[in-house]
C-alpha cells in the first residue's frame, strides 16, 4: 500500500470516535497493553509528560515542548485530533511523523491490528510511542485522548502528569457534571509520580484530585498566578492563553526542582516567545483564536463546550467591530442551547454542519434555532462551512469580523476552504 491507500485503510478499518462517536468507543487497557507488549512496550524506552484535561492541553504541550525545544532536547508529541493532516498527531521537534514510517507499521502489524480488533486511537497511541522509541527522543508530551482513567495512553510511568481543567464534554462516556469527568480524568495521577493541576479549578474538584493523589503518594501542585510570570511574554492576548502560559511555567518549575531537567531561564523566555515559529506550519495553533486576515478580520476557534464558549464570548468582548458574522456547527450529543447563550444575540449567525458521519444535522439545528432566536431575519443554514462562510465573507464590511467555531471539523473544513480556494484569489 502506498501512503493514501494506507490512510484509507486506517479510517476505513479504524472509524475514529470523532467522526462516528460511541460506535468507535472501546475503553479499557487490555487491548493497548496487548499491543504495546507485542511490539516490545517501546512506551518504556523514553521520559514523558502525561497531559489531560478538558480545554487548554494543545496550547499548553506546544508551549512546554517550544521550551524544551530551546533547551536543545528532541522532543516528540502525541496530540489529537488533527486539523488538516493525519500526521498533525504525532511529530518530532516540530517535524510530522514520515509517510513510509506509517506504511511500514501498518504494513508489519496490520494482521494483529485487525485480529485483536485495535481501535483507532489505541493504533495511534502505539504508532507514536513505537516512533519516539525509534526517533529516541529525550522525552515526549503525551496528550490524553478522552478522560484519562481508561485513556490508551494511560499505560505510561510519566515523569509528571498534568491536568488543565475540568469542564463538562463528552459528558456521554465521562459521567454528566463534572465532579464525574474529574474522578475520570484523575486517573492519570500514578504512584509516587508528582500532578500539576491548572488555575481556575473548583473547591470540589480539586479535592478530588487531592484524595486520589493522597492515595497515590503522589505530590500534588495547583498552578497559582505569580507576578513573575507576566515577564515572560507569549504571542497570544488571550486570556485562556496566559493560564495556559503560568500552567506550562509551573511544570518547568516542577521539572527543574523534582526532575533536575536542565532547563535555562533564557530558554523559557525564548521558547514562550517563539512558540510558533518552533513549531511546524502545519500545526501551530491553528484553531485556537487564529487570526487568519485583518479586513474584514477572520478569526477561528475550535472552542466546542460552555467552558470553550464562555472564552469566546470574554475575547469578543475585547474585539473592536461594526457587525459581527458568527459561523457555527457542532458534533452530536452537544448541548446547543447552552452553549448558544453565551454568544451576542444581534450577531448574524450562519448555522452549518461539519463533514463527518458525527455531525450535528442542519434540520436537527433549525428546530433548535427557532425555538431560541426571535429575530430570524438574521439568521441562515447551509450544509457546508465552505458555503456558510463565503456568504459571511460577502455580507461582511471591512470593519466588521467574522468567527467560525463550535467544532475542531468545523474548524479543519474551514481550513481547507480557506486555504485551497481563498488564498489562491488573493484574499
Amino acid at each position: 500500500m502506498n501512503y493514501s491507500e494506507t490512510l484509507k485503510w486506517i479510517f476505513n478499518r479504524l472509524p475514529t470516535y470523532q467522526n462516528i462517536g460511541l460506535k468507535s468507543y472501546k475503553p479499557g487497557l487490555k487491548r493497548i497493553k496487548k499491543f504495546c507488549s507485542y511490539l516490545g512496550n517501546p512506551q518504556n524506552f523514553f521520559k514523558s509528560i502525561h497531559i489531560g484535561g478538558t480545554n487548554g492541553k494543545g496550547s499548553t504541550i506546544h508551549m512546554l515542548s517550544s521550551i524544551l525545544k530551546e533547551e536543545k532536547y528532541k522532543i516528540g508529541l502525541f496530540t489529537s485530533p488533527h486539523l488538516i493532516d493525519f500526521r498533525e498527531r504525532i511529530t518530532c521537534n516540530g517535524f510530522l511523523i514520515e509517510k513510509n514510517f506509517i506504511i511500514d507499521f501498518i504494513k508489519n502489524h496490520k494482521n494483529f491490528i485487525e485480529k485483536e480488533q485495535i481501535s483507532f486511537f489505541e493504533m495511534n497511541t502505539a504508532l507514536a510511542f513505537q516512533y519516539f522509541k525509534e526517533k529516541k527522543v529525550y522525552i515526549s508530551i503525551i496528550e490524553v485522548g478522552m478522560g484519562g482513567r481508561l485513556d490508551s495512553t494511560n499505560i505510561i510511568i510519566p515523569e509528571l502528569s498534568i491536568i488543565t481543567n475540568v469542564s463538562e464534554d463528552h459528558t456521554e462516556i465521562l459521567g454528566k457534571n463534572k465532579l464525574r469527568i474529574a474522578i475520570e480524568k484523575a486517573g492519570i495521577i500514578k504512584k509516587n509520580i508528582s500532578v500539576i493541576i491548572g488555575t481556575r479549578m473548583l473547591k470540589n474538584l480539586k479535592n478530588i484530585f487531592l484524595k486520589v493523589a493522597f492515595k497515590n503518594n503522589s505530590p500534588i501542585y495547583f498552578s497559582k498566578i505569580e507576578k513573575k510570570y507576566f515577564n515572560y511574554k507569549i504571542p497570544f492576548k488571550t486570556y485562556y492563553q496566559f493560564l495556559n502560559k503560568v500552567l506550562v511555567l509551573e511544570i518547568i518549575k516542577i521539572l527543574k526542582k523534582r526532575k533536575n531537567i536542565k532547563i535555562s531561564n533564557q530558554s523559557i523566555k525564548n521558547g514562550l516567545k517563539n512558540v510558533i515559529k518552533n513549531t511546524n506550519t502545519h500545526i501551530h495553533f491553528k484553531g485556537r483564536w487564529h487570526i487568519l486576515q485583518k479586513k474584514p478580520k477572520i478569526i477561528c476557534d475550535i472552542a466546542h463546550n460552555e467552558e470553550g464558549f464562555l472564552m469566546i464570548k470574554n475575547e469578543l468582548k475585547k474585539e473592536t467591530y461594526e457587525s459581527l458574522h458568527l459561523i457555527l456547527g457542532f458534533v452530536k450529543e452537544k448541548k446547543i442551547e447552552k452553549l448558544l447563550k453565551k454568544l451576542p444575540i444581534e450577531a448574524y449567525y450562519y448555522f452549518t454542519q461539519p463533514n463527518i458521519e458525527r455531525k450535528f444535522f442542519i434540520e436537527d439545528l433549525k428546530k433548535i434555532i427557532k425555538k431560541i432566536f426571535k429575530n430570524y431575519k438574521k439568521i441562515n443554514f447551509f450544509h457546508s462551512v465552505k458555503n456558510a462562510f463565503l456568504s459571511a465573507k460577502n455580507k461582511s464590511k471591512k470593519k466588521d469580523l467574522i468567527l467560525i467555531s463550535g467544532s475542531t471539523f468545523i474548524v479543519s473544513d474551514f481550513l481547507v476552504t480557506y486555504n485551497t480556494n481563498i488564498n489562491k484569489k488573493g484574499n
